[in-house]
């Protein structure tokens, strides 16, 4: 739980009365596993565009089973493994929720893929199909392409038919960018990216990294290529020259998944049964880098926060 807006320090572990008991059309969850995002940190000190109410429980997805139903939902439920999602409460033992906003678990994922698997697959799917048009066989240039967002780029990419190549920081970020499907791999340095190798070849970028890396991957996109913002991993970049876009024809893109879906529910719904029915064919598996116990959810967050972490944290809840 947060109380004050101070980042990672001021995240403390508390006891907490049990939910009330669930409403009608509700149900109960004990939580097994929460995948944590790169926005759950910049929430701990107001840093995120959505800035829930103090005090609050961070946790934007994860995986459970049913512990309790309430008036009008089957008991023939109680113990069923869904999918959890929310823009925050999530990293606690047990959640009321309504079932409706309660999705099957794609049955190739396991408890630690299920759990963070929701947030990078809906983004991917939203930047690279309504927002960025891809089509099979264009060339897609992935940006921190060993994190857990990265990663899930890369996948959908590939799910979708597209020539990947990934770019991270590490050996270890790029062995798990080729793990997750990519065609190609590039080393990165975030301090000076040297991205001249793919000049004029990239039809869609896809960067969640931000910095000193804008400028240098915008010259990779060809005549009519798209830049997807995803993100400021890396911090704000110097001023974009816009006279780039007017003389490549280039389209800068901001892209919001969870936004998209609340301005748009027919697309939110489309998105989330695409992301379910390519998880289910066994395309997209989250690689968990780092798996911690409740009590130590900090040491997560706190692997995001340095940069070290490859793939997904997510931490796991008590048995019982």
């Amino acid at each position: 739980m947060i109380e004050r807006l101070e980042g990672l320090d001021a995240l403390e572990l508390r006891e907490v009365p049990d939910p009330a008991p669930p409403g009608p059309g509700e149900v109960t969850v004990a939580v097994s596993a929460v995948g944590l995002n790169y926005p759950d940190l910049l929430m701990l000190s107001g840093g995120y565009q959505f800035k829930p109410p103090l005090p609050f429980t961070p946790g934007m997805e994860g995986v459970g089973r049913i512990a309790a139903v309430g008036e009008g939902v089957s008991g023939d439920l109680l113990g069923h493994r869904l999918l959890l999602g929310g823009r925050t409460g999530l990293l606690a033992e047990q959640v009321t929720l309504p079932l409706a906003s309660l999705r099957e678990v794609p049955e190739a994922l396991a408890d630690a893929e299920a759990a963070g698997f929701t947030t990078g697959a809906l983004t991917a799917w939203v930047s690279l199909v309504p927002r960025g048009r891809l089509q099979p066989g264009e060339h897609v240039l992935v940006l921190g392409a060993g994190g857990g967002m990265g990663l899930a780029a890369v996948s959908m990419a590939k799910a979708l038919g597209a020539h990947v190549t990934a770019a991270a920081s590490s050996q270890a970020k790029l062995d798990a960018a080729k793990q997750a499907g990519a065609d190609a791999v590039l080393m990165m340095d975030r301090a000076a990216p040297d991205l001249s190798a793919l000049k004029g070849e990239v039809d869609i970028l896809f960067d969640p990294v931000g910095g000193p890396a804008v400028l240098p991957a915008l010259k990779t996109l060809r005549w009519g290529g798209r830049y997807l913002v995803i993100g400021f991993v890396a911090g704000m970049p110097d001023r974009v020259p816009t006279n780039l876009a007017l003389l490549k024809g280039i389209e800068i893109v901001g892209v919001r998944a969870g936004e998209a879906g609340r301005q748009d529910p027919a697309l939110g719904r489309r998105a989330m049964h695409e992301i379910d029915r390519i998880a289910g064919e066994g395309h997209l598996r989250p690689i968990v880098g780092l798996e911690v116990p409740f009590e130590e959810a900090p040491r997560a967050f706190r692997a995001m926060q340095d940069g070290s972490l490859l793939g997904k944290a997510v931490v796991r809840m008590p048995e019982g």
